[in-house]
């Protein structure tokens, strides 16, 4: 895993580490690229909630109980990990944009004409 910068994108379309290739000579584009950790952002709903949603199921799954020492912390979390990645469980939003706008009213800014 690289131990330099993380990319947080949300599509895959756009930034890609071609684009260093744009930006730098060739050698310094790899060098930058090699060291570039991706993530794909969802195209729909905030991967901020899905990152919330994670910690709140890993703490109520794993973390509720005492833990007797850092080593035995990271065994049951990489042990949780592979097995919620396992069930390649996903997150249903059902909160449309439609009900944002009926819910959220007041945050919304009036215009008059």
């Amino acid at each position: 895993m690289p131990s330099g910068s993380c990319w947080c994108r949300t599509t895959p379309s756009t930034h890609t580490p071609a684009s260093l290739y744009a930006a730098f000579a060739p050698a310094e584009a790899k060098r930058l690229a090699d060291r570039l950790e991706l993530h794909y952002t969802p195209r729909h709903g905030s991967w901020l909630n899905m990152a919330e949603i994670e910690l709140a199921v890993l703490a109520g799954q794993c973390l509720d109980r005492r833990l007797a020492d850092q080593a035995t912390l990271e065994r049951e979390v990489l042990a949780w990990q592979a097995a919620r990645n396992r069930a390649g469980r996903g997150v249903n939003w059902r909160f449309t944009t439609e009900d944002a706008r009926i819910k959220l009213k007041h945050l919304y800014p009036t215009t008059h004409d």
